[in-house]
């Protein structure tokens, strides 16, 4: 008789994380899940190169001014702009763990339907001000520096700044599949602690 704990369907079977309840949805939130796993895959492999990139144009810099003292003038824009695109790349992918700073103590001692709740309205202003902002906001600004060239660079300043409602794209799919994660009972309301990610 085998004693393995492991649900039917392995690691890949929905967890019930909502006082044992069973999760609603499941073709749906399989499909989100498989969709999520892919643009995490994109988003980490972007993360690194772009990362690589960043260190690679800052020690060009300072070999340049400290080994041949030239500074190579493209390398402080490069640098700058490299930064830009990581760091919103970068917060695209931590909002796919919901690893942003979260203080969760007074929704922790609410009822598991406060909790229910107060996980919805978060989610939904974090939806309405990606939309406003980095969505839409984004958008604009990129548009009003499409033609603004870049003095070292062979790109303008609007089609770096097109990173921005991709981001904020990025960041309203995660959302949408935490709303429906908490809704479908797959998901709890508020994020969990990690330990190791934490100690990280």
């Amino acid at each position: 008789m085998s004693t393995d704990p492991t649900p039917p369907g392995g690691d890949d079977a929905p967890e019930q994380v909502q006082s044992g309840q069973p999760v609603r949805w499941q073709p749906l939130m399989a499909a989100m899940r498989g969709v999520r796993a892919v643009v995490d895959r994109v988003l980490a492999g972007l993360c690194i190169v772009i990362f690589t990139a960043l260190v690679i144009i800052v020690g060009w810099q300072v070999f340049t001014r400290e080994v041949v003292n030239y500074s190579a003038p493209w390398t402080e824009e490069a640098a700058r702009y490299t930064f830009v695109v990581l760091a919103l790349v970068a917060a695209a992918y931590v909002f796919s763990e919901r690893g942003h700073i979260a203080v969760e103590m007074l929704v922790e001692k609410l009822p598991m339907r406060g909790q229910l709740v107060a996980g919805l309205v978060i989610e939904a202003i974090v939806i309405a001000f990606t939309l406003f902002t980095f969505v839409w906001g984004g958008w604009r600004i990129s548009q009003n520096a499409w033609e603004q060239s870049l003095s070292t660079l062979p790109v303008t300043v609007g089609q770096v700044y097109l990173v921005m409602p991709i981001a904020g794209v990025l960041i309203v799919f995660y959302s949408l599949y935490y709303v429906l994660g908490i809704l479908s009972g797959a998901e709890k309301p508020t994020p969990e602690f990690d330990a190791d990610a934490e100690a990280i």
